[in-house]
């Protein structure tokens, strides 16, 4: 009788492990279009904690929302295929050229040399290489880009003659001209944007490996009774706080770190602030991280 009852406690376990492990990852259309573009326009504005002014002296443009899963997956075939990369031993590489090195304290050299961009066999990567090609995972194609180090991020933004934005410049773009603690005000609500206290919606619907929502997400649409509050910039920028980190452009003298500015899934709600940073070497990768381009303004643009 005692067998008999653990092997039915075993096969209802098993049928319930089996039904979730099957449970399909459902693609969320939200709307927002990951290839637009937002117009920052020069002018002063406040930066920091305690708010210094700061100038930037030019218009430029930067991404709405971070680099998705089916814009790496593109560019990396694009790579491929112009030779401008090369997939070795479980990992994308790419040359970079080096930077300045002042062998200060704790700094270390990056000559000129091929580094890794993105780690295959990472379970955190939401992309498929099969048969010498790139694609997202089903169901991820919008969600942000990770598990793709600095340079794979710069090599991103060179590829199409973007670059990684300064910090100076993700700042205007995430706090526009006033002088609030987040994007859109002083306070942040868990359904505004993706960080610890949110209690992401997508960990509960399809289980604790699913960490980032789709681009967009938190746009003040409901999604199956599940209520997004508008979360963007005065610039119209998505998850420019939440989400991921995002890799900053700048190379700081005497550092071979690179910074990351947005806080991410894994934040409290204080480093989704617009000035708190994080900071890693280039090489590094997470589930954690992602990027974003700017640009300087089209010629299109500037004609009008």
């Amino acid at each position: 009788m005692r067998s008999s009852k653990y092997f039915l406690i075993t096969i209802i376990l098993f049928s319930a492990f089996n039904l979730y492990a099957e449970k399909p990852f459902k693609y969320i259309e939200t709307g927002v279009d990951p290839d637009s573009w937002a117009v920052i326009p020069a002018g002063e504005f406040y930066a920091g904690q305690h708010q210094s002014i700061e100038n930037i002296d030019y218009d430029f443009e930067i991404m709405i929302t971070d680099v998705t899963n089916e814009q790496f997956a593109n560019y990396l075939n694009e790579a491929l295929e112009k030779r401008t990369i090369y997939a070795k031993n479980d990992t994308v590489w790419g040359y970079h050229p080096g930077d300045p090195f002042d062998a200060y304290l704790h700094e270390w050299e990056i000559p000129a040399g091929d580094y890794p961009h993105v780690p295959l066999n990472n379970p955190g990567l939401r992309l498929d290489y099969n048969n010498g090609k790139f694609s997202a995972k089903a169901g991820y194609e919008n969600h942000p880009m990770v598990e793709v180090s600095w340079f794979g991020a710069k090599a991103y933004a060179d590829f199409y003659g973007y670059r990684l934005p300064t910090e100076l410049e993700w700042e205007k773009a995430a706090r526009g001209i006033g002088t609030n603690d987040y994007p859109w005000g002083n306070t942040v609500e868990r359904n505004q944007a993706n960080f610890l206290s949110s209690h992401n919606l997508f960990t509960k619907m399809f289980g604790d490996v699913v960490k980032t929502t789709p681009v967009g997400f938190y746009n003040g649409k409901s999604y199956n009774g599940y209520q997004t509050i508008e979360g963007i910039s005065p610039y119209g920028l998505y998850d420019i706080v939440g989400n991921v980190y995002q890799w900053m452009g700048d190379d700081y003298p005497k550092v071979h770190y690179r910074y990351m500015r947005g806080g991410s899934y894994q934040s409290y709600e204080y480093s989704l602030r617009v000035w708190p940073r994080n900071s890693a070497g280039p090489e590094y990768t997470s589930m954690a991280v992602g990027f974003r381009c700017a640009r300087d303004m089209s010629t299109e643009l500037l004609k009008n």
